[in-house]
């Protein structure tokens, strides 16, 4: 292994900069659950189970009326380990390492720091299934609004945990298209990231480099269900977590659907999550599972949320019924920029604090852009070799995922 090290005299220490993303949107989502993991005494495993308070349907009259409880929970894992490694020589220690923590340690911590967000948005993104937005245009300040307007449908608290990330090529169109919106004062406070562009329209509005664009799957035909009454009824308060919905219509040889691709299915419209009453428009969902067709274009497709028409739980006018459309946003393999608004509690990111060994050269853990990271190095005799690794264990989850929307757009 060959590494290549720049001497003080070839390059100062006031010349060097670490080229890192800040992190900005992990840091939004619900961080509470950190302290539940890798505890001294009360360790837990790797997996936090969260409780989701029960719904309830409303009885009419006075007569009694028993209905069912179902608590819903969702599984948090902390169970994601990345790192990094390397190997310097103890001549290299002595001859052209000046300073250890700036060299090595600082970029090897951004680089590590980012992967992680990157992972986290990739990971979530994709169990979003409101979007707002047109594949074929750039967004607007309207288009920003109507991300409120769903979190709001959806019954997200109107305070000041609500946070967009916009990629680059987003960011330049909005900045253009809310010129003299942004109060600086609003900027000024204890609660300052870097990358932060403003607070306007009820969000506070970031910009992001690590949030994927997504790519549709390659799909034709003429899709539609296969088959009357598909979803759940409800009764009972039944919560399903997904649908496995039978479709026909697919041209035979395309792959169909990616993982987070989004659908609508015809007559299958959203209601209120209270009141159940219609909101007029045809329900979303997000495809959970890269999906094919067999030799006929037929496809089993598994979405969520799940077709609930009845119960506590209801979430559509009706199930689904026998030869509806199916409509997926955007055009066939085709990638469009991800932009994604949420409230905090939309998505909960773990990090825990690994051990710290004893009998090495050095070990330390350091939270670096809200994140725990452990360093550890040590000489090996053998080779004269310092070894050194920085570890993360990580987790994420989409706890609430109604409470998040993709702001979709055509890649420029």
């Amino acid at each position: 292994m060959a590494n290549t090290l720049l001497t003080p005299t070839m390059i100062t220490r006031e010349a060097q900069m670490v080229l890192h993303q800040k992190l900005n949107l992990v840091g939004n989502m619900n961080r509470q659950y950190d302290s539940q993991f890798a505890r001294t005494g009360g360790k837990i495993g790797t997996s936090l189970n969260l409780r989701i308070p029960p719904k309830y349907t409303v009885r009419s009259g006075a007569t009694y009326s028993a209905q069912n409880v179902v608590e819903r929970q969702v599984a948090l894992p902390c169970a994601t380990q990345k790192g990094i490694d390397c190997t310097i020589s103890d001549v290299e220690m002595a001859m052209s390492l000046e300073n250890f923590r700036q060299t090595i340690l600082e970029p090897a911590m951004a680089q590590l720091a980012a992967q992680i967000e990157y992972d986290a948005l990739a990971g979530v993104y994709v169990k979003v299934p409101n979007y707002v937005g047109t594949a074929s245009s750039q967004i607007d300040f309207k288009k920003f609004q109507q991300c409120g307007q769903v979190l709001t449908e959806n019954l997200a608290p109107v305070d000041r945990n609500r946070v967009m990330g916009l990629n680059p090529s987003s960011r330049v169109e909005f900045s253009d298209a809310v010129k003299g919106l942004f109060q600086s004062s609003d900027n000024i406070d204890a609660q300052y990231r870097e990358g932060k562009v403003g607070r306007t329209g009820g969000f506070d509005v970031y910009e992001n480099t690590l949030i994927p664009a997504h790519t549709t799957g390659t799909y034709g035909g003429t899709p539609l269900t296969n088959g009357a009454n598909q979803g759940s009824t409800g009764s009972g308060n039944a919560y399903p977590t997904s649908t496995d919905l039978i479709t026909d219509g697919w041209t035979v040889t395309t792959t169909v659907l990616k993982a987070g691709d989004i659908i609508t299915i015809g007559d299958v419209y959203e209601v209120h999550p209270e009141t159940k009453v219609s909101l007029g428009r045809l329900k979303r969902f997000v495809v959970t599972a890269d999906t094919t067709t067999d030799g006929s274009g037929n496809s089993t497709i598994t979405i969520s949320p799940a077709i609930i028409a009845g119960g506590a739980y209801q979430n559509v006018t009706a199930r689904a019924g026998d030869g509806k459309t199916i409509t997926v946003l955007g055009t066939s393999a085709t990638a469009y920029g991800q932009n994604l608004a949420f409230h905090r509690d939309a998505f909960a990111f773990v990090t825990a604090d690994l051990v710290i060994p004893n009998g090495v050269d050095m070990a330390a853990r350091e939270v670096y852009d809200g994140i725990s990271m452990r360093f550890v190095r040590w000489y090996d005799g053998d080779t004269g070799d310092f070894k050194s690794r920085f570890d993360i264990l990580y987790g994420y989850a989409a706890v609430y995922p109604e409470l998040a929307c993709r702001l979709v757009h055509q890649l420029t």
